[in-house]
């Protein structure tokens, strides 16, 4: 129980941020200036080449049609291995992002930055979707590797790629030009709330299903 309360406790002082932050997107987007424009000069510099050969694919990755194929490729897995629970909250978590990304969107209706885009993006900015679900995604997939590698070194090396991969995809979006830092802050605390949240329902789910030899 204390466990439990404790990620309730970091979920909902992420989601706090969140709201903060969404409430002066809304309604005092200027305020956010002095944030934002010195984050975005320092990550784009002056568009190195290499840089932005790199930044404009890999932000690819996580395009709406590429995620739902390489994770529906893994959930075969998972679904061959009778991971029940671990094919819920990795399909739950991308099932949830496009929800919230429609939603929340719409809400804060922020437009996108006013500079050279090197990816083509519509839509409105804030929440960013991508930084969105790397977190829930990636998150998800910590999580299931945290408790499926039994070997501590194998486990800490998958996790580490894992959560780089989330930072490169979050810093892309920035670098190209399609977010501002503030758009995928906020993803990140709305993210890092929501896996909080879901961890306790769904660990206790995951023992009582191989506990009940409904899943290995």
């Amino acid at each position: 129980m204390k466990n439990k309360q404790t990620f309730y406790l970091r979920g909902s002082f992420a989601l706090l941020i969140f709201i903060i932050l969404g409430y002066v997107v809304r309604f005092f987007p200027q305020n956010l200036r002095g944030f934002d424009g010195p984050i975005q000069s320092a990550i784009r510099g002056d568009l190195p080449p290499m840089l932005t050969a790199f930044f404009s694919r890999i932000t690819l990755l996580m395009n709406t049609q590429v995620v739902i194929v390489w994770v529906a490729l893994i959930l075969v897995y998972f679904a061959y291995r009778r991971w029940w629970s671990e094919c819920l909250l990795l399909g739950g978590n991308l099932a949830l992002t496009g929800i919230l990304v429609v939603v929340l969107k719409n809400i804060y209706q922020r437009p996108r930055p006013s500079i050279l885009h090197l990816v083509e993006e519509k839509g409105f900015s804030f929440p960013s979707g991508h930084a969105l679900v790397s977190l829930l995604v990636l998150g998800s997939l910590m999580i299931i590797v945290g408790q499926r590698v039994k070997k501590e070194s194998v486990k800490r090396m998958v996790q580490g790629l894992l959560l780089l991969f989330a930072a490169t995809i979050i810093v892309s979006r920035v670098y190209v030009g399609v977010h501002y830092p503030s758009d995928v802050l906020g993803s990140v605390f709305l993210g890092f709330a929501l896996l909080q949240f879901e961890f306790p329902s769904y660990d206790r789910l995951r023992f009582q299903w191989r506990f009940q030899s409904k899943q290995k």
